[in-house]
């Protein structure tokens, strides 16, 4: 399914009609109407119900489907309008699920991120050793330290992303135990019975630390200190992850809590909990990030980006508003990413 889509829906079997037999003939026609008729109702699962009644709402001439037509039509109605706002970036792979739910949990919609990797940082991560006559001029490390911070901060609000910090914590656990200094970690390599000739050649806390390029570390620079289109490009950022945390249902589509996805789908108790994206650079960190991902690339990632309980239809309308908003803050990361701010605007 492509991104965009409302993805492949799961269904269960169909709760039996309340209607004559007759009733559940194939090829019967049904209308689309915003009370859904009982009859509707009951060839439908959980999920087609709820977008149904948003999908009703929105129909302008009165039309009868059969039960297959009016799946159908509700799931192209509702994956062209998810279509027509996830389409807008192409920063990552994002797709929407719908899950069924059933007769103790409504249905639900599910924000998946198809993407795994490195998120390419464009000239973000430009290496000051490359020559400018190859690669162009390579921006000022402050200006880029500052970009990286920004969408550290802001990514992971509409992405299962992870960062440098994350990554060391994967790594404590891995490697030392959960120790994060060399000495903790000395302590439980001797414990485990590794000599200092072992130890040498191991992985220590510091040395991976010292590892991080300088757009990792600096300090960033002052806004005065930037032309006026980065200044620009990052308050976008700033501004749509501020709207995307504002009080109210701005954020609803977004918000992820994994004990809830786990009661939809009981097998993610079987993933990693590590997200599929990193903004850590894979070319300087590719073992560290290949130890740390190796079960998820084996048992699956933790990919929801935000799951939302359908147990009101009418907030579908509120769910694409937010949609939309995280959208926006994707497209604008996006657009920080591409940008060159060596150019004049």
């Amino acid at each position: 399914m492509p991104a965009g889509g409302i993805g492949p829906l799961r269904f269960s079997r169909p709760p039996a009609s309340a209607s004559r037999p007759s009733a559940d003939l194939a090829g019967r026609a049904v209308a689309i109407a915003p009370n859904v008729p009982a009859v509707f109702d009951a060839t439908l699962a959980p999920h087609h119900k709820a977008i149904g009644r948003w999908v009703a709402a929105r129909e302008t001439v009165a039309q009868r489907y059969t039960r297959a037509d009016a799946r159908r039509h509700i799931e192209q109605v509702f994956e062209a309008a998810v279509a027509e706002i996830l389409g807008t970036f192409t920063l990552a792979d994002m797709r929407v699920v719908a899950l069924i739910g059933d007769k103790d949990l409504p249905p639900a919609l599910a924000i998946v991120c198809d993407t795994i990797g490195q998120i390419d940082l464009g000239w973000i991560e430009k290496s000051n050793v490359l020559s400018d006559t190859l690669f162009g001029p390579v921006a000022p490390v402050g200006w880029r330290a500052a970009a990286y911070q920004t969408i550290g901060g802001t990514l992971g609000a509409v992405m299962p992303v992870f960062g440098y910090d994350e990554l060391v914590e994967e790594l404590s656990a891995y490697y030392w135990e959960g120790s994060t200094d060399d000495e903790g970690a000395r302590a439980f390599l001797i414990e485990c019975g590794h000599g200092d000739d072992d130890i040498a050649e191991m992985v220590l806390p510091s040395q991976v630390a010292a590892k991080r390029p300088d757009w990792m570390t600096a300090k960033a620079a002052p806004q005065k200190h930037m032309p006026r289109h980065l200044r620009a490009a990052l308050k976008r950022v700033r501004d749509a992850h501020a709207a995307l945390k504002a009080p109210g249902p701005a954020g609803i589509a977004w918000q992820y809590d994994r004990d809830l996805a786990l009661e939809y789908l009981p097998d993610a108790e079987n993933w990693s909990t590590l997200p599929p994206v990193t903004l850590v650079p894979s070319d300087i960190f590719a073992r560290e990030l290949d130890d740390v991902g190796r079960f998820g690339m084996e048992q699956g990632f933790d990919d929801i980006a935000g799951l939302f309980s359908l147990s009101d239809p009418d907030a579908v309308d509120a769910w694409l508003a937010s949609l939309t908003i995280g959208a926006e803050l994707l497209l604008a990361t996006q657009d920080l990413i591409n940008l060159d701010p060596t150019v004049k605007s």
